[in-house]
């Protein structure tokens, strides 16, 4: 199945060669934003062809080695492209504490400030963005918020209409509070600022108690309504992690290919 544009049937539904640290003030509760980037492939500014940056979906700090193999991985299956994986530590025991505090304008631009920083120095080839969970919400955000940042986004699993999202999560686990932060932001809020020209692809497993397949497929709604060629695929059997599955890596190779092609 190729690039395609959704026909939305509900109107109503308007995220290993160096290492970094960065931090700027935070609007919630914690009084820092912090990022911190490992990149694979590419590093040369003549041998850089793309750019792509993996968003932490905010777990554990250990969690991040699921985003750096995948880095890892589309490095070696994209050569030229130069591949960051961007996480955002969390103690160990707050592993949900970025998805209960919100996607705030201050944590979006910590992410936005070093993506704009590789754009500088790499000028002038397609920049990518692929984020699962929360890493994908924040992607989503992100586009809306800084458009010209972004050429193309993989969302995996995406918890992309927030307020639904986390009434269903209060369902699974009651007991448990999901309120956000008074700022946080909603993709759907932000959808209308992502360009036209973006392209975009959401993956989602059927079988995913976690994220199902509805809240991906809202925001792919709200995309094509924008007409933004969006790419929605719904993985049978698939669960909740699906960042590895090959289907991922292929739709990222697939979208890089498209733009370097339309350069």
């Amino acid at each position: 199945m190729g690039w395609h544009r959704l026909l939305p049937v509900a109107l109503g539904l308007a995220l290993a060669s160096c290492a970094g640290d960065s931090a700027r003030p935070g609007s919630d509760s914690a009084a820092v934003v912090r990022v911190q980037e490992q990149a694979f492939g590419a590093s040369g500014r003549r041998s850089v062809k793309a750019l792509v940056y993996v968003l932490h979906r905010d777990g554990a700090s250990s969690d991040a080695a699921d985003h750096h193999r995948f880095a890892r991985d589309l490095a070696a299956a994209a050569p030229g492209a130069r591949v960051v994986a961007l996480t955002q530590p969390v103690p160990e025991g707050d592993a949900d504490k970025g998805m209960t505090r919100g996607f705030t304008r201050d944590r979006i631009t910590a992410f936005a400030d070093r993506i704009e920083a590789g754009r500088e120095r790499y000028r002038g080839v397609p920049t990518v963005l692929v984020g699962d969970g929360g890493g994908a919400a924040l992607v989503a955000d992100l586009a809306g918020l800084r458009p010209k940042l972004i050429d193309g986004m993989v969302l995996a699993a995406c918890p992309c209409m927030l307020p639904e999202w986390r009434k269903h999560m209060e369902k699974r686990m009651p007991g448990t509070s999901f309120k956000p932060a008074p700022d946080s932001l909603d993709p759907l809020m932000t959808v209308g600022g992502v360009r036209p020209q973006t392209k975009a692809a959401l993956l989602v497993g059927s079988e995913d108690p976690i994220t199902p397949p509805k809240f991906s497929r809202g925001y792919a709604e709200a995309l094509a309504l924008r007409g933004i060629a969006t790419d929605f695929r719904v993985l049978p059997r698939k669960g909740n992690e699906i960042l590895n599955d090959p289907e991922v890596l292929s739709a990222t190779t697939r979208m890089l290919a498209s733009l370097q092609a339309s350069q």
